[in-house]
Formats: C-alpha cells, sequence, structure tokens
C-alpha cells in the first residue's frame, strides 16, 4: 500500500464512509465536492492508501482575492495598492476520525501550500488563506505560521514568501 494525494475522482474513490466529526466537511466530501468540480468552483484533492480507494484525507483549493485593506500593515506595505489582490483559497481541509495521529493534517496542508506555491509562478497569488472550522482548526493553521485576519480570525493567511522560504528550508 502506498498513500498518495491526488485530484478526486468521483466514479473511482469511496467518500460514503468519510468521517472527520464535523457535518459540513462530512458532506462536503460525500454531497457537493464532485458538482464544485464540474463547476470548477474547486479543484478537490484527497489521501488514499492506493490501491484502496476510500478517502483518508481531502483539501480543496481556489483562486481567491482579497481586500488590500484587511492585510496587516506590515504585510501590505510592500504590496500594489490595487483594491483586490489575488491569492489562493485553501478552502477546506478534513482528516477521517479513524486516521487521527497519523499527522495527515499536517501532510495534506504541506502537500497544498507546495501546490499553491507551484501555481503561483502561472497564476499570481500573494498568500494562501486558509478558512477555519473552529478554534482548533485555527490553532492547527497558526502552528505553521498562518496569521489571523483581524477583522475575521477565523479566516488566515500564509504569504506566498513566506511558504517558498519554508520549501527551501525543507529542500535546500
Amino acid at each position: 500500500m502506498v498513500l498518495k494525494i491526488e485530484p478526486l475522482d468521483s466514479r473511482r474513490h469511496n467518500r460514503s464512509d468519510f468521517s472527520c466529526g464535523k457535518g459540513s466537511l462530512d458532506n462536503y466530501i460525500r454531497k457537493q465536492a464532485s458538482q464544485d468540480l464540474k463547476r470548477r468552483s474547486a479543484t478537490v484533492f484527497v489521501l488514499i492508501d492506493d490501491p484502496d480507494p476510500d478517502v483518508l484525507a481531502y483539501y480543496t483549493l481556489s483562486a481567491y482575492t482579497i481586500n488590500i485593506t484587511v492585510l496587516d500593515e506590515a504585510f501590505a506595505k510592500h504590496l500594489p495598492r490595487y483594491p483586490q489582490l489575488p491569492a489562493t483559497l485553501l478552502g477546506r481541509l478534513a482528516v477521517d476520525r479513524k486516521q487521527k495521529g497519523k499527522r495527515f493534517g499536517e501532510l495534506m496542508l504541506v502537500d497544498a501550500l507546495r501546490k499553491a506555491l507551484h501555481a503561483s509562478t502561472q497564476v499570481a497569488s500573494l498568500a494562501a488563506i486558509a478558512e477555519a472550522i473552529d478554534e482548533d482548526a485555527v490553532s492547527f493553521y497558526i502552528k505553521y505560521g498562518f496569521q489571523q485576519f483581524q477583522q475575521n480570525p477565523m479566516k488566515l493567511y500564509l504569504p506566498m514568501k513566506s511558504i517558498a522560504e519554508l520549501f527551501q528550508t525543507l529542500n535546500p
């Protein structure tokens, strides 16, 4: 068996038993994710233990814009003064309850940040934005360097520059 992160394929991946304990995240992967893929409103990536098709964890990425006025001044002062700036949204990240303690959340976050950084070389993005579902999720993202928006502490950001530095440290 081999852990693999790949785009969701609704014909191949089994989502019916996925349960992370958060109803909205469980319902999303079971019922909404395929529609978002078809509509191109989010790209959904799943973790499986190949060849077993059961979804162990998942995350979503989307294009996003943020208003410059909601950014920390230290970060915003180096940015152009456009009212809306491009970012990458990490809208959802969930790990099945049966997989807790295996660091799959960290694995999925690192993969999402790597994809966001790579995409930013083709389509501009100044930061990865995470939408936390609860305070535990906020703590998870803060542990990895994300900063909370002052106006909405359930929304966090990590500048692409910081993500690039992280991967330079991991892959000298």
